[in-house]
């Protein structure tokens, strides 16, 4: 009886999940009410009440009728819902008695519904964790790729860097390679030519030395005339010549009668003679870097005896501007000037008028009538220029300026602009000139603007024969009356 009954139980189990899932056809129709699969059971564990009815008929021995009442449903009480237990694990029997049933799809479906809100709310929570990597891993994307790009630029940057290393490290080393070669092989080569320079410097200063120490000995006494000086004298040296006086040496002239005879180093053997010479350059010995005042009276050495008993040699000096003015207003005067190079040339320059006026018109020069070698640097200036820079350099009608006098056409007034402070000597300069010969004497020729004292051509040069960067050996100056053929 017992194995029956349980038999039907499970029979009537189900059913009860059949219509649990069963929907109407019709797609119109409402569904049918969804059963509680634990609906057809006792919601207490208590045991299920009966009221009392016929008993089920039993066979009857030997008679083979059956006895007892038909079973009637309880009556008076509601069946009671079985209370739902979360944690039972699985559905129950619809006895209480019966305990657990195996584990059945209704076991699984509410556990998969139970853990549903916990996974919901962990996906979710997932869900955000993943849009928060997302974003960062975004974040870190561009971080990447803006790293890639300042590397790649840095990688540049570093192959330019590298590439003008080289470029700069092989300049280096070019520079280091000439430097080297300078400081190896020039610089000694230079070292010696200087040296030899200094050597003749010294022996230059050597001599210098010794000529001041005799020139002291000699200035403790007064100045005496060593060799006699002739007794033939005259106006000038032409009139000396017609007198006699036919050898070339000093002698005494005296052109005004009430005036004081002087000295003179009188040329009778070029051109026929009578040359008074005015201007004599020739070693340097005397300084030509005078005030006005020496200008206007003479300086130098007139000449000397080199053991012939007479002044035949004629020294360095300039025989004044007074002098030089009263000559040539005696009469129609000509000019003789010769000089030569350091290698033994020689040419000259000669005017037929020259005059020279006095003192109240600051000695202003008139030359004319050019003949000669050397260039006419007077009347034309230096030929090398052209225009107006060629025009400064004439020296026909300037005034005579030294370097406590300027009477110069560069910019009258302004010391700072005087040709004759920075050229070395008094002269007829204009702007400022084509010849210097009271210049500054530079020994062997050629001379650079580091060795002058401003950076000038100011040399005893004729630029019209050997430039302005060319300082001549010797150079002289002879004024005589002039006379007709």
């Amino acid at each position: 009886m017992k194995l029956i009954l349980l038999v039907c139980l499970c029979a009537v189990g189900a059913l009860g999940q059949e219509d649990y899932d069963d929907y109407g056809t019709d797609g119109n129709k409402e569904a049918k009410e969804v059963v509680d699969p634990r609906g057809h059971r006792p919601v207490s564990r208590g045991r299920e009440t009966y009221s009392p009815g016929p008993a089920p008929l039993l066979p009857i021995s030997g008679g083979g009728r059956y006895r007892g009442r038909p079973t009637a449903a309880p009556v008076g009480k509601a069946v009671q819902e079985k209370e739902e237990h979360p944690d039972s694990g699985g559905c129950n029997h619809m006895s209480e008695k019966m305990g657990l049933l195996c584990p059945t799809g209704c076991e699984l479906k509410k556990t998969i519904l139970k853990q549903e809100r916990n996974v919901k709310q962990t996906v979710e929570q997932l869900k955000k964790s993943v849009e928060d990597l997302t974003q960062s891993s975004n974040s870190i994307h561009g971080y990447i790729q803006d790293m890639t790009v300042e590397i790649t630029e840095r990688q540049r940057v570093s192959e330019g860097n590298g590439l003008l290393a080289s470029q700069y490290t092989d300049s280096l080393e070019t520079q280091h390679a000439y430097i080297k070669e300078t400081v190896d092989i020039t610089f000694p080569q230079n070292i010696k030519i200087l040296q030899g320079v200094l050597e003749k410097i010294r022996e230059k200063i050597q001599r210098l030395e010794k000529a001041v120490t005799l020139q002291r000995a000699k200035c403790q006494t007064p100045c005496k005339v060593t060799c006699p000086i002739p007794v033939v004298s005259g106006k000038e040296c032409e009139d000396i010549y017609r007198k006699g006086g036919q050898d070339s040496q000093m002698y005494m002239i005296r052109p005004d009668p009430l005036g004081t005879p002087y000295k003179v180093f009188c040329d009778q053997t070029t051109q026929n003679g009578g040359w008074v010479l005015i201007q004599n350059r020739m070693d340097g010995s005397v300084d030509f870097g005078r005030r006005w005042d020496d200008y206007r009276r003479g300086f130098g050495n007139i000449a000397f005896d080199v053991g012939k008993g007479h002044c035949q040699t004629p020294g360095e000096y300039w025989l004044g501007n007074d002098h030089i003015s009263q000559l040539t207003k005696m009469g129609p005067t000509e000019l003789l000037v010769e000089m030569e190079d350091w290698s033994g040339s020689k040419v000259h320059a000669q005017y037929e008028q020259f005059t020279v006026q006095g003192e109240a018109s600051n000695y202003v020069l008139a030359v004319g009538r050019y003949t000669g070698t050397a260039g006419n640097t007077f009347m034309e200036g230096a030929t090398e220029l052209f225009g107006e820079n060629r025009t400064m350099t004439i020296h026909n009608g300037m005034m005579f300026s030294t370097y406590d006098r300027d009477n110069d056409k560069w910019i009258p007034g302004d010391p700072s602009k005087q040709c004759s402070r920075e050229d070395g000597g008094g002269w007829w300069y204009n702007r400022c000139h084509s010849c210097n010969p009271n210049g500054r004497y530079y020994w062997g020729g050629a001379y650079t603007k580091h060795m002058a004292k401003h950076g000038t051509d100011d040399g005893m040069v004729w630029m019209n024969w050997k430039g302005s960067w060319y300082s001549l050996k010797t150079m002289s100056m002879k004024i005589r009356p002039y006379f007709k053929d």
